[in-house]
């Protein structure tokens, strides 16, 4: 199963974390940006090019220690085809270097809407009687609150296509309880019964570690609730944004993994883009800078978790 490639990798590199490439162009170092700038003028163009240019340049500097990246689909959605087009290469790219890549796009819709995401972030269209990938992530982010009619036509590209997708559940962002901790009749809150229903609709894809293709977004800020949730749902893996920047701490994040110290993947975006902004280095150090950001990120993890 797809989440059995992550964790093998998690377990080659001993690091459970993945790096959020969500690229504003102000990000982007000033040489760089002057290198499209300059040719191509002040165009959406330009700032594509130039994103992917850092991408690539981070992708370079952590692959051989971090086992994924997860790119939000809206960082590049503002730049219009042309950040569309960034996205692309940049999962190719970082798939050509051996990383699990997970698209953040929260996708939720049913029918044939539904299908057509699919299709685009993780499965194939048929043009001239050839099957092509458009996109070809390994994992995507969805939204579970349309039911099972939204979630099964994801599952079944994830049994054929050997792919994965984390469902909301409990987000990291502050207002998440104004319906997230919500009682329901059964005593339930609605996290908990869209936990439930994780475990449900990965029932049958289950892999050799134990964990299912069907995974859930629980957020760091919340760690009494990841540790709750890790014990309810013993099949699902985590996908845990928060760290850092959002407030939640690596102590903090230990109930989140299991007692191999596997089944949860801890994110961090920002702080690993602009780690050369923070460290006040020369900015042709940014790859560098990221880099160090993440072997520090790595370390500072790994010492509340016994991952083996």
């Amino acid at each position: 199963m797809s989440f059995d490639r992550l964790i093998e990798k998690i377990i080659e590199l001993k690091n459970p974390t993945v790096v959020g490439l969500d690229p504003k162009l102000e990000y982007v170092p000033e040489f760089i940006q002057r290198r499209y700038l300059d040719s191509d003028g002040w165009t959406l163009k330009a700032a594509a090019k130039a994103i992917f240019d850092f991408n690539q340049a981070i992708i370079d500097e952590i692959h051989d220690i971090v086992p994924a990246i997860k790119p939000q689909a809206a960082y590049y959605e503002m730049y219009g085809h042309y950040g569309i087009r960034t996205l692309e290469k940049t999962i190719r790219y970082a798939k050509l270097n051996g990383m699990f890549v997970m698209t953040d796009g929260k996708r939720n819709d049913i029918g044939a809407t539904m299908e057509a995401y699919t299709n685009a972030h993780l499965g194939t269209v048929t043009i001239g009687g050839s099957d092509i990938e458009p996109f070809g992530a390994d994992a995507l982010t969805v939204n579970g609150y349309l039911g099972t009619d939204g979630i099964e036509p994801l599952l079944k590209v994830c049994r054929e296509r050997d792919k994965g997708i984390y469902v909301l559940v409990k987000t990291s962002n502050p207002s998440s309880g104004e319906l997230q901790d919500m009682k329901m009749a059964d005593g339930r809150t609605v996290y908990e019964c869209m936990g439930d229903m994780c475990e449900k609709w990965g029932e049958d894809t289950r892999g050799k570690y134990g964990y299912s293709a069907v995974g859930a977004v629980v957020g760091a800020t919340y760690p009494e609730m990841l540790t709750e949730l890790r014990k309810r749902l013993p099949h699902t893996m985590f996908l845990v944004p928060g760290y850092g920047a959002q407030g939640g701490g690596a102590e903090g994040l230990k109930g989140g993994f299991d007692e191999n110290g596997l089944g949860a993947i801890v994110n961090s975006s920002r702080a690993v883009m602009c780690a050369y902004k923070k460290e006040g280095c020369d900015e042709h150090e940014f790859a560098k800078a990221a880099r160090r950001e993440v072997i520090r990120m790595r370390e500072d993890i790994c010492q509340y978790i016994n991952l083996k």
